[in-house]
This record gives structure tokens, C-alpha cells and sequence, in this order.
């Protein structure tokens, strides 16, 4: 499936939320991704120091695709849906942050 798959974002979310069924995948991504902000954040505040951009493409990318091929046994949603996949991301962190979502 690709993004074309999906008539919207809206649509695409259950998809990507199933894929994410195991606690420890959605604590993975939240971790992952968090690191992923600090190394963002690190990059505007310091400069722009390529390690850190390395380092958020790592912890985020990392922690996501180990969550996936070692406990989810599935294929990262990003590699067919890059766009929509990078949104659901977002959004499923946003929710276990605020606690929509169980952490």
C-alpha cells in the first residue's frame, strides 16, 4: 500500500495504529521520537551540527524499526507510506503523551 492507497490521513490512522498493537512498539516510538526532538532541539539551539541531525534520523528511525522487526513482526509502515506514516508518528505520540493513547 501507498499513501495513494488511503483517501486521507483520517483514513490511514486505524491502519497505522494497528500496525502499532504492542505496548512495547508504541513505547519504542515514543522513545525513539522524543530523542529525536532533543536532537532537533539541540541542532537550533547549537547550530546546525550535522551530528545532530544524524542522531534524530538514528533514534527515531532506530528505536521504530527495532520495535517493528523485533517485537510487532511487521514490515515499518514508513517504507509504504512515508508521508501519512511520518504524521501517524506524531499524532500516536501526541496521544500517549496526553494519555489517549496507554503508554
Amino acid at each position: 500500500m501507498t499513501d495513494a492507497s488511503f483517501k486521507s490521513f483520517a483514513d490511514f490512522y486505524p491502519y497505522y495504529l494497528n500496525e502499532h498493537s504492542l505496548p512495547i512498539t508504541r513505547r519504542l516510538h515514543f522513545i525513539g521520537s522524543s530523542l529525536a526532538l532533543v536532537c532537533i532541539l539541540f541542532l537550533l539551539l547549537k547550530g546546525f551540527l550535522w551530528y545532530y541531525l544524524v542522531g534524530a534520523l538514528l533514534f527515531g528511525y532506530g528505536f521504530a524499526w527495532i520495535a517493528h522487526f523485533r517485537f510487532e513482526k511487521n514490515r515499518p509502515a514508513t517504507f509504504r507510506n512515508p508521508l501519512y506514516s511520518l504524521m501517524g508518528d506524531w499524532k500516536m505520540w501526541w496521544e500517549m503523551l496526553t494519555g489517549k493513547i496507554e503508554f
